[in-house]
């Protein structure tokens, strides 16, 4: 990779252009495909042959606990709170708690760089991967980007220019792939600091997304998708749109709208990181656990800037689960359908919010949908692939909904 050529970025943010991509199947481009060593992907690759309990032995000090019933979930965690900035930073996806966190992690010197992804200049839904120098140039990753970027393609031009002490903010896959290599990496530290992922898309398809969500795309400034079962857009000129879930224009979507890879992701919390920040278990605000002793000092940096509360649980999951499930089933490899009639889906989207599972079941039911989606996508798709893509947690996790391995899909199985 030629580490000195750059694209356009702002003053302290470094953007040492990847080589290119080799081809995978299931890939998501985390970036270790255009390192000096492609073949590091058959090590690091979630979609090859994970190794969860290895991973959680080596960052956690231990796999996760069945004692902790959450755990089941979520992974390995020291705390789960409730939290938001007293302060909100303009342009964050929600109150700018991840991009604090880098700021101060840069303001004292505890870190040489952030690799975080940065808005592409020529599209800023588009992410790209960039080393932040100094913290004032962290607002310029704030916000949501959709699409593949290659964020670990910039460790070795990081090590090349001497930083020592980097902190790497990403999504699971990305991680994943960065502690199974993280040993021979030769950093100093690595501070990792997790965003929960469930779904991405090519950018070009996320613009078509939009395009049936509003008559002005090109003005929307900001998507999310709530805990309160709506999507919230933002637009230029101030205004505000909310849409139930039930009501998204998703059959007029392509069925390959969202990839078999991150249809059957086995990580939607980010286990593997120091902390993980996110919108699941937040009721309106953001989802924090600490999972290790770094975790807690990251969160630690930033003081009482923060509202810290206890998450809420209410609702039931089961009945949501099992109605995404049959949907799931109904789809045949596409975006799950919904049988409900047009009339009755408003009435609906209106109760969910009321009687649906919110905060930390809904944090739960999410995960078990996910873990649904791994099960059957790849039932459907990669048969072959199953016996070395799905963890054992994630048949503990589909087994109360009537999922169980058959002969050859899962490992040390006796039906094997």
């Amino acid at each position: 990779m030629n580490s000195q050529t750059e694209a356009k970025a702002p003053a302290g943010v470094w953007a040492p252009l990847p080589g290119p991509a080799l081809p995978r199947s299931l890939c998501t481009d985390c970036g270790v495909s255009r390192m000096a060593e492609p073949g590091r992907c058959a090590q690091a690759c979630q979609f090859i042959a994970p190794d969860y309990p290895a991973l959680e032995r080596q960052v956690h000090g231990r796999e996760r606990d069945p004692a902790r019933a959450d755990e089941r979930f979520f992974g390995p965690y020291r705390r789960m709170l409730r939290a938001a900035m007293k302060e909100p930073r303009p342009g964050a996806q929600w109150t700018g708690i991840t991009t604090r966190i880098g700021e101060r992690l840069l303001e004292t010197g505890a870190v040489d760089a952030v690799l975080a992804m940065g808005p592409d200049p020529e599209d800023a839904w588009r992410p790209r991967p960039v080393l932040v120098t100094e913290a004032a140039a962290m607002k310029h990753c704030r916000g949501m980007r959709m699409g593949y970027a290659p964020l670990l393609s910039l460790l070795e031009p990081a090590r090349e220019r001497g930083f020592k002490r980097i902190a790497v903010i990403g999504v699971p896959c990305q991680v994943y792939a960065l502690r199974a290599l993280e040993k021979e990496l030769g950093f100093e530290r690595i501070d990792v600091i997790g965003i929960p992922c469930s779904d991405n898309t090519t950018t070009e398809h996320f613009h078509d997304f939009l395009a049936l969500l509003a008559e002005d795309p090109s003005t929307i400034t900001y998507l999310e998708f709530c805990a309160d079962y709506h999507v919230e857009l933002r637009f230029t000129d101030g205004r505000k749109k909310r849409i139930p879930f039930l009501l998204l224009p998703l059959s007029k979507l392509p069925t390959d709208f969202f990839p078999l890879t991150c249809r059957s992701c086995v990580d939607y919390t980010n286990t593997l990181a120091d902390i993980t920040v996110g919108y699941m278990g937040g009721e309106g605000e953001q989802w924090l656990l600490t999972r290790t002793a770094r975790g807690e000092e990251l969160l630690a940096l930033l003081g009482d800037e923060l509202r810290l509360a206890e998450p809420g649980s209410a609702g039931k999951r089961a009945g949501p689960v099992r109605g995404f499930m049959k949907n799931v089933e109904l789809a045949a490899g596409g975006l799950p359908v919904r049988g409900m009639p047009n009339w009755l889906r408003p009435l609906v989207g209106w109760l969910m919010p009321k009687v649906g599972p919110r905060g930390i079941e809904f944090a739960r039911a999410r995960v078990e949908m996910k873990a649904i989606e791994s099960v059957l996508h790849l039932r459907r798709e990669q048969p072959k692939r199953m016996k070395h893509m799905i963890p054992a947690q994630v048949w503990d996790l589909v087994e109360p909904y009537g999922l169980t391995a058959r002969e050859g899909e899962r490992k040390n199985n006796t039906l094997a």
